[in-house]
């Protein structure tokens, strides 16, 4: 397989905030040096308050967006209750460590809220980093890191969130060549899923 030739490169961010976790990426999907795609969605809903943000092979995200949406929902209709974020984590962490002779090309944040926010990461191998209150994945995730860790505090508010997931995605696509076009932001809380409008959101960053 030519890896060159899937579509990747990215920035995506997740930070955990008071009420409960704002999800950022950018727009562009790249084959090699060649900008594919310059409107993707890097932030897919998985259930009502859960959310992945994918950096990778966008194939092999989609396939797994399909297919712990089927899981979700049949443990959802078998238990009555949904899966917790740390049990969606784990099993998203079994699948991937079930495929490592091929392995899924996918970096992974899965953000939502159910009894508080909860904020993973994991790794193309299925490696399930600890509970975090920020993270960062993708090509430009070094230039991420950089705007996080110095603005990132607890307690932070929604509006402080937003500007801060922004700005760090926004930031990583000013030096990283794979990431670029535009900034999504999704917010989640219980009261469900909030897509922060384009315009708004390079207001935030201006």
């Amino acid at each position: 397989m030519d890896y060159g030739n899937v579509l990747k490169g990215t920035t995506t961010v997740g930070l955990i905030f008071s009420d409960g976790v704002v999800l950022a990426a950018d727009k562009r999907a790249t084959m090699g040096n060649f900008i594919a795609i310059k409107d993707i969605d890097k932030i897919l809903m998985v259930s009502d308050k859960m959310a992945f943000t994918t950096a990778g092979g966008v194939g092999d995200a989609q396939q797994l967006v399909r297919v712990m949406r089927a899981e979700l929902e049949l443990y959802l209709h078998q238990t009555g209750e949904p899966l917790s974020v740390k049990g969606a984590s784990t099993l998203l962490a079994n699948i991937l460590q079930g495929n490592k002779y091929f392995p899924y090309l996918v970096q992974i944040i899965v953000g939502g809220v159910d009894k508080q926010p909860k904020l993973f990461s994991l790794d193309p191998v299925g490696g399930l980093n600890d509970e975090t209150k920020y993270v960062s994945t993708g090509s430009g995730s070094v230039t991420a890191y950089g705007v996080l860790d110095a603005g990132y505090k607890p307690g932070l508010t929604k509006s402080e969130a937003v500007k801060l997931a922004a700005s760090a995605v926004s930031g990583a696509m000013k030096r990283d060549s794979a990431s670029g076009e535009a900034v999504d932001v999704v917010i989640i809380t219980s009261g469900g899923v909030e897509r922060i409008p384009p315009l708004e959101v390079a207001k935030l960053i201006a």
